[in-house]
């Protein structure tokens, strides 16, 4: 199989095999107007198995979402065909609206307009509580 290289753009790299999809959806990237790869199960010495994706534009990605999503991911801008800029993620010490709120009690239940925010609080466990009521909530393993 052969996946052309893109000039100007992002590939997000070294996802967790399997995850693609969810993060295609969680940044929006079906609503984009530009090719979009999804390449899953690649080989990797690092990893066994990993995705990637590349985007052949550039755009503001919701580093929170990917973070929290998969925070082993490594963002590499591209420009006329070489990588101007590398950034790896970490766990976001804070998510807004990415999650929800599961307790029925929370504010964020009867007040729909509120923002679910969430605190990370055990980032061995990737452990986040509401800002609101405590709840926890555990990150994508």
């Amino acid at each position: 199989m052969k996946i052309d290289s893109i000039s100007n753009g992002i590939v997000l790299d070294h996802i967790k095999a399997g995850n693609s999809m969810e993060i295609y959806h969680h940044l929006g990237l079906d609503e984009l107007d530009c090719n979009v790869a999804i390449i899953k199960n690649v080989k990797s010495e690092k990893m066994g198995k990993k995705d990637i994706i590349k985007i052949a534009d550039n755009f503001d990605l919701d580093l929170d979402v990917l973070g929290y999503l998969d925070p082993d991911v490594t963002i590499c801008v591209i420009r006329d065909g070489k990588i101007v800029e590398k950034t790896k993620l970490a766990l976001p010490e804070k998510i807004v609206n990415v999650v929800k709120c599961k307790n029925p009690r929370c504010i964020t239940s009867i007040e729909q307009e509120i923002d679910h925010i969430f605190k990370l609080v055990d980032r061995e466990n990737r452990v986040y509580r509401c800002a609101y009521c405590e709840a926890g909530v555990t990150g994508k393993e």
